[in-house]
């Protein structure tokens, strides 16, 4: 049996963003996380699961998350 494994990219448009915060609080990974600045940024993205939470719950749309699958 052969298993593919995912690979999730999160992407965050800052131009969209307008610094909620919807994002980081419920990322179960805590993969995003707000710089000096109130930017979101992607901290650990080794750590995303792509639930794609972020995405559904962002009000601008400014997450992507990409899924990939490595063979």
């Amino acid at each position: 049996m052969v298993l593919a494994i995912q690979t999730a990219t999160v992407l965050v448009s800052q131009d969209w963003c307008k610094k909620c915060g919807i994002c980081i609080a419920f990322c179960p990974k805590k993969v995003l996380e707000s710089d000096e600045l109130g930017r979101v940024v992607v901290a650990k993205p080794e750590q995303c699961i792509a639930c794609k939470i972020c995405e559904r719950l962002c009000p601008d749309f400014a997450i992507n998350i990409e899924v990939t699958k490595d063979e």
